[in-house]
């Protein structure tokens, strides 16, 4: 299972070559909240597009690196582009809150979880009730309900089902003992 956080920040390489074509700054989602893309650093300040490569151009996404087939695979998107991304942007899923339809706020959203390159689906979100309550109590893990027709993700808030909280979980010291059940 890949953790976003994890991703960010890992060099993106050139399979064929090798060569190093930037670092993971952030990911991109489209209006389903299905990651489209990754956006690479651009290693200048003022330009108005960003280095960006498409997930579906991902060959693996590896501990260390993310693999690349070709340097084609890098393209440039300006900001208008990507609206949905989890640090940068008009809606970020980073902090983004996690209500129930019964209105219980569950926490806000730290990380998300994805199985490998199997599709872009997000399976679970990693929640945090703020510092202190991640000190005492750890955070916590919600699978994404089965059924996404009955999940709202929207620009300020994500509704889940009523009784998702009888669904979060501690969040695991191994990543991959995270979600085995989804």
């Amino acid at each position: 299972m890949i953790k976003l956080q994890h991703v960010i920040g890992l060099p993106v390489l050139e399979l064929q070559s090798g060569k190093q074509v930037g670092h993971v700054k952030d990911a991109w989602f489209d209006e389903h909240w299905q990651l489209t893309g990754i956006v690479l650093d651009a290693g200048r300040r003022f330009l108005t597009a960003m280095k960006s490569v498409l997930w579906t151009d991902v060959v693996k996404c590896g501990d260390d690196a993310v693999l690349i087939a070709s340097i084609a695979a890098v393209s440039h998107a300006g900001k208008a582009d990507v609206r949905r991304s989890f640090h940068n942007g008009p809606v970020r899923l980073k902090d983004l809150m996690v209500v129930t339809a019964d209105g219980e706020q569950l926490g806000r959203v730290s990380d998300v979880y994805f199985n490998d390159l199997q599709g872009t689906q997000i399976v679970g979100y990693e929640l945090t009730d703020g510092f202190i309550a991640d000190i005492m109590d750890g955070r916590k893990w919600l699978p994404v309900p089965k059924d996404p027709d009955t999940v709202t993700l929207g620009n300020d808030a994500i509704i889940v089902p009523a009784g998702s909280e009888l669904l979060l979980e501690p969040v695991a010291a191994s990543d991959s003992d995270i979600g085995r059940n989804v």
